[in-house]
């Protein structure tokens, strides 16, 4: 039986509150060397991607803000939608990103956009803090796995002014665990919104918000669609983005 979207939820809700304890302890471990905390919002600026499954997250929390900060966050989504969609005319729901090529989507990501997440309030907080998406609770600190491979070795600017994280043996974690545990659930939870496991589909977070997660066919866009998208996934895991049981 698969399990199904709620579940999925829940296992992936499990799997974030791990990696927000491996950040607690890695920033208590580093000190004063770890600048991150709240209020900071240096990381929250420019478009990136996050997976349909985290959209589905986040786009539960917008769901349950009062209707004048929906209305605010919208309209900043809804600009930036607009401006993309002049440099990427196809553009059209469900806002998936995975068949764009590795120049297109440097270019709808330039590295120097200062424009802030719509998701930040006022006060610099995130509006959607608890169900943030993965990339973010990540961001800030190298991820090096306890045998030592490196799955990302650069840090925020902010952090390690004066010494290599790289090196601090303190900061490790189960990484790849993390990754494998991610996407199966990811897997699953494709399985259960398009009938195929799918190893990766990303959106845009701003384009998150636009997502129609309920009343879209998923299944038939998936039909006429899955030949378009290039290949995914984590390596060494599956060699092919659509998984046959």
């Amino acid at each position: 039986m698969k399990p199904s979207i709620d579940t999925i939820l829940q296992n992936y809700r499990l799997l974030l509150n791990s990696v927000d304890s491996w950040f607690a302890r890695a920033a208590s471990a580093a000190g004063d060397a770890v600048r991150c905390g709240k209020g900071c919002s240096a990381c929250c600026r420019g478009l990136f991607d996050i997976t349909l499954l985290d959209a589905l997250f986040l786009r539960q929390s917008y769901d349950k803000l009062s209707p004048s900060v929906q209305e605010v966050v919208l309209s900043r989504v809804l600009k930036q939608r607009d401006a993309l969609q002049l440099a990427w005319p196809e553009l059209s729901p469900p806002n998936i990103i995975n068949f764009l090529t590795d120049e297109d989507l440097s270019r709808l990501m330039p590295e120097d956009d200062p424009t802030p997440c719509p998701l930040l309030g006022e006060d610099n907080l995130c509006l959607v803090y608890e169900n943030r998406p993965m990339t973010c609770r990540l961001h800030g600190i190298p991820l090096v796995d306890i045998s030592g491979e490196f799955f990302h070795d650069e840090w925020c600017t902010c952090n390690f002014k004066d010494d290599d994280p790289l090196d601090r043996a303190d900061l490790r974690w189960e990484f790849r665990k993390c990754f494998e545990d991610e996407l199966r659930i990811f897997n699953e939870f494709t399985g259960a919104l398009l009938n195929q496991k799918i190893n990766e589909l990303d959106t845009l977070l701003p384009l998150a918000i636009l997502i129609d997660f309920e009343g879209f066919d998923w299944k038939g866009w998936w039909e006429e669609n899955s030949g378009k998208f290039k290949n995914g996934g984590f390596p060494d895991t599956h060699s092919s983005l659509v998984l046959r049981d």
